[in-house]
Protein backbone atom coordinates (compact mmCIF):
# COMPACT_ATOMS: atom_id res chain seq x y z
CA UNK A 1 0.00 0.00 0.00
CA UNK A 2 1.28 3.21 -0.97
CA UNK A 3 -1.28 5.76 0.76
CA UNK A 4 0.13 9.09 2.50
CA UNK A 5 -2.23 9.83 5.18
CA UNK A 6 -1.97 8.06 8.59
CA UNK A 7 -5.28 7.52 9.49
CA UNK A 8 -6.84 6.15 6.04
CA UNK A 9 -3.44 4.06 5.16
CA UNK A 10 -4.19 2.32 8.62
CA UNK A 11 -8.14 2.17 7.91
CA UNK A 12 -7.39 0.19 4.64
CA UNK A 13 -4.50 -2.05 6.38
CA UNK A 14 -7.39 -3.42 8.86
CA UNK A 15 -9.84 -4.00 6.48
CA UNK A 16 -7.51 -5.81 3.58
CA UNK A 17 -5.88 -7.64 6.30
CA UNK A 18 -9.40 -8.56 7.84
CA UNK A 19 -9.67 -10.47 4.85
CA UNK A 20 -8.75 -14.26 4.44
CA UNK A 21 -7.55 -13.85 0.60
CA UNK A 22 -5.62 -10.80 1.58
CA UNK A 23 -2.24 -9.75 3.15
CA UNK A 24 -0.40 -6.41 3.63
CA UNK A 25 3.14 -7.36 3.38
CA UNK A 26 4.36 -3.86 3.01
CA UNK A 27 3.02 0.05 3.73
CA UNK A 28 4.63 3.27 2.47
CA UNK A 29 3.73 7.02 3.08
CA UNK A 30 5.86 8.07 -0.33
CA UNK A 31 6.04 7.27 -3.60
CA UNK A 32 10.11 7.05 -3.30
CA UNK A 33 9.48 4.50 -0.15
CA UNK A 34 6.92 2.49 -2.34
CA UNK A 35 9.05 2.23 -5.14
CA UNK A 36 11.66 0.66 -2.85
CA UNK A 37 9.29 -1.76 -0.82
CA UNK A 38 7.75 -2.68 -4.05
CA UNK A 39 10.92 -3.74 -5.46
CA UNK A 40 12.15 -5.54 -1.99
CA UNK A 41 8.89 -7.01 -1.31
CA UNK A 42 7.66 -7.97 -4.87
CA UNK A 43 4.02 -7.73 -3.89
CA UNK A 44 1.16 -9.28 -6.35
CA UNK A 45 -0.83 -5.76 -6.23
CA UNK A 46 0.30 -2.56 -4.99
CA UNK A 47 -2.65 0.00 -3.73
CA UNK A 48 -1.31 3.36 -4.62
CA UNK A 49 -2.73 6.81 -3.82
CA UNK A 50 -2.26 9.44 -6.86
CA UNK A 51 -1.17 12.65 -4.73
CA UNK A 52 2.04 11.73 -2.91
CA UNK A 53 4.39 14.20 -0.91
CA UNK A 54 7.39 13.50 -2.99
CA UNK A 55 6.21 12.19 -6.24
CA UNK A 56 3.00 11.65 -8.08
CA UNK A 57 1.61 7.67 -7.64
CA UNK A 58 1.66 7.47 -11.04
CA UNK A 59 5.23 8.05 -11.70
CA UNK A 60 5.99 5.97 -8.52
CA UNK A 61 4.05 3.21 -10.86
CA UNK A 62 5.75 3.76 -14.06
CA UNK A 63 8.75 3.29 -12.02
CA UNK A 64 7.41 -0.08 -10.17
CA UNK A 65 6.70 -2.02 -13.61
CA UNK A 66 9.93 -0.99 -14.78
CA UNK A 67 11.99 -3.20 -12.47
CA UNK A 68 8.94 -5.77 -12.22
CA UNK A 69 6.41 -5.43 -14.68
CA UNK A 70 4.53 -8.54 -13.13
CA UNK A 71 3.27 -6.31 -10.14
CA UNK A 72 -0.26 -5.33 -10.76
CA UNK A 73 -1.34 -1.57 -10.43
CA UNK A 74 -4.54 -0.89 -8.13
CA UNK A 75 -5.03 3.23 -8.21
CA UNK A 76 -7.39 4.40 -5.00
CA UNK A 77 -7.58 7.93 -5.22
CA UNK A 78 -10.32 10.59 -4.72
CA UNK A 79 -9.85 12.22 -8.07
CA UNK A 80 -12.56 11.18 -10.74
CA UNK A 81 -11.42 13.25 -13.46
CA UNK A 82 -11.07 12.19 -17.36
CA UNK A 83 -7.30 13.12 -17.33
CA UNK A 84 -6.13 11.16 -13.67
CA UNK A 85 -8.42 7.64 -15.01
CA UNK A 86 -6.65 7.95 -18.88
CA UNK A 87 -2.93 8.78 -17.13
CA UNK A 88 -3.59 5.65 -14.72
CA UNK A 89 -4.30 3.58 -17.54
CA UNK A 90 -1.33 4.63 -19.96
CA UNK A 91 0.64 4.89 -16.89
CA UNK A 92 -0.13 0.74 -16.45
CA UNK A 93 -2.72 0.32 -13.59
CA UNK A 94 -5.12 -2.60 -14.36
CA UNK A 95 -7.74 -0.45 -11.95
CA UNK A 96 -9.29 2.68 -10.37
CA UNK A 97 -11.44 3.08 -7.71
CA UNK A 98 -12.44 5.65 -5.67
CA UNK A 99 -11.41 6.39 -1.67
CA UNK A 100 -15.47 6.98 -1.42
CA UNK A 101 -16.18 3.44 -2.65
CA UNK A 102 -18.06 0.90 -0.23
CA UNK A 103 -14.99 -1.11 1.93
CA UNK A 104 -16.40 -4.52 0.10
CA UNK A 105 -15.80 -2.46 -3.21
CA UNK A 106 -12.14 -1.71 -2.23
CA UNK A 107 -12.05 -5.36 -1.29
CA UNK A 108 -13.28 -6.73 -4.60
CA UNK A 109 -10.81 -4.33 -6.15
CA UNK A 110 -7.83 -5.44 -4.79
CA UNK A 111 -9.18 -9.03 -5.19
CA UNK A 112 -9.66 -8.68 -9.25
CA UNK A 113 -6.52 -6.72 -9.78
CA UNK A 114 -4.69 -9.43 -8.16
CA UNK A 115 -6.50 -12.03 -10.27
CA UNK A 116 -5.31 -9.88 -13.01
CA UNK A 117 -8.86 -8.61 -13.75
CA UNK A 118 -9.21 -4.80 -15.39
CA UNK A 119 -11.48 -3.25 -13.14
CA UNK A 120 -13.13 0.48 -12.20
CA UNK A 121 -14.97 1.25 -9.64
CA UNK A 122 -18.95 2.12 -10.69
CA UNK A 123 -17.99 6.05 -10.45
CA UNK A 124 -15.27 5.62 -12.59
CA UNK A 125 -16.65 3.13 -14.88
CA UNK A 126 -19.83 5.58 -15.49
CA UNK A 127 -17.56 7.95 -16.38
CA UNK A 128 -15.68 5.74 -18.86
CA UNK A 129 -18.73 4.31 -20.74
CA UNK A 130 -20.00 8.01 -21.38
CA UNK A 131 -16.54 9.16 -22.23
CA UNK A 132 -16.44 6.42 -25.35
CA UNK A 133 -20.03 7.09 -26.12
CA UNK A 134 -19.37 10.37 -26.42
CA UNK A 135 -16.71 10.48 -28.56
CA UNK A 136 -18.38 7.70 -30.63
CA UNK A 137 -20.96 10.12 -30.98
CA UNK A 138 -18.68 12.43 -31.97
CA UNK A 139 -16.84 10.37 -34.53
CA UNK A 140 -20.51 9.90 -36.17
CA UNK A 141 -21.13 13.35 -36.64
CA UNK A 142 -17.60 14.11 -37.65
CA UNK A 143 -18.13 11.56 -40.30
CA UNK A 144 -21.90 12.46 -41.64
CA UNK A 145 -22.01 16.19 -40.34
CA UNK A 146 -25.35 16.52 -42.77
CA UNK A 147 -27.39 13.65 -41.25
CA UNK A 148 -29.38 14.52 -38.09
CA UNK A 149 -28.46 12.37 -34.82
CA UNK A 150 -31.51 10.29 -35.42
CA UNK A 151 -30.66 9.84 -39.01
CA UNK A 152 -26.76 8.95 -37.60
CA UNK A 153 -29.21 6.67 -35.33
CA UNK A 154 -30.78 4.77 -38.24
CA UNK A 155 -27.61 5.05 -40.19
CA UNK A 156 -25.44 2.99 -37.66
CA UNK A 157 -28.20 0.36 -37.70
CA UNK A 158 -28.05 -0.69 -40.99
CA UNK A 159 -25.04 -0.87 -41.06
CA UNK A 160 -24.83 -3.20 -38.32
CA UNK A 161 -27.44 -5.14 -40.96
CA UNK A 162 -30.15 -5.05 -38.90
CA UNK A 163 -33.88 -4.93 -41.22
CA UNK A 164 -36.27 -1.73 -41.26
CA UNK A 165 -38.85 -3.66 -38.39
CA UNK A 166 -35.52 -4.44 -36.31
CA UNK A 167 -34.72 -0.66 -36.51
CA UNK A 168 -38.07 0.64 -35.71
CA UNK A 169 -38.90 -2.04 -32.85
CA UNK A 170 -35.29 -0.76 -31.21
CA UNK A 171 -35.48 3.19 -32.01
CA UNK A 172 -39.75 2.95 -31.09
CA UNK A 173 -40.46 4.34 -34.44
CA UNK A 174 -43.07 3.29 -36.70
CA UNK A 175 -41.98 1.45 -40.09
CA UNK A 176 -42.88 4.36 -41.99
CA UNK A 177 -41.15 7.17 -40.31
CA UNK A 178 -37.81 4.54 -40.54
CA UNK A 179 -38.25 4.76 -44.42
CA UNK A 180 -38.56 8.33 -44.33
CA UNK A 181 -35.28 8.06 -42.47
CA UNK A 182 -33.70 6.19 -44.94
CA UNK A 183 -34.76 7.69 -47.88
CA UNK A 184 -33.39 11.14 -46.40
CA UNK A 185 -30.01 9.10 -45.59
CA UNK A 186 -29.81 7.86 -48.65
CA UNK A 187 -30.42 11.22 -50.41
CA UNK A 188 -28.11 12.85 -48.14
CA UNK A 189 -25.29 10.51 -48.65
CA UNK A 190 -25.83 10.44 -52.57
CA UNK A 191 -26.26 6.33 -52.56
CA UNK A 192 -28.61 4.42 -54.46
CA UNK A 193 -29.15 1.62 -52.37
CA UNK A 194 -28.89 -0.22 -48.70
CA UNK A 195 -25.57 -1.97 -49.95
CA UNK A 196 -23.79 1.34 -50.55
CA UNK A 197 -25.33 3.11 -47.87
CA UNK A 198 -23.33 0.05 -45.15
CA UNK A 199 -20.07 0.30 -47.03
CA UNK A 200 -20.01 3.98 -46.63
CA UNK A 201 -21.20 3.68 -42.90
CA UNK A 202 -18.60 0.64 -42.19
CA UNK A 203 -15.93 2.74 -43.46
CA UNK A 204 -16.77 5.76 -41.43
CA UNK A 205 -16.64 3.40 -38.09
CA UNK A 206 -20.65 2.59 -37.97
CA UNK A 207 -22.21 -0.58 -37.51
CA UNK A 208 -21.94 -1.40 -34.19
CA UNK A 209 -25.29 -0.37 -33.16
CA UNK A 210 -26.36 -3.87 -32.58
Amino acid sequence: MVEDHPLFREGLRLLLDGEAELEVVGVAGTGAAGIDIAAELQPDVVVMDLQLPDLHGLEASRQILATSPHVLILVLTMFDDDDSVFAAMRAGARGYVLKGADQADIVRAVEAVGRGDVIFGPGVADRLLGFFAARQASRHHEAFPELTPREHEVLDLIAAGLSNDVIARRLLLSAKTVRNHISNVFTKLQVTDRAEAIVRARRAGLGDGR
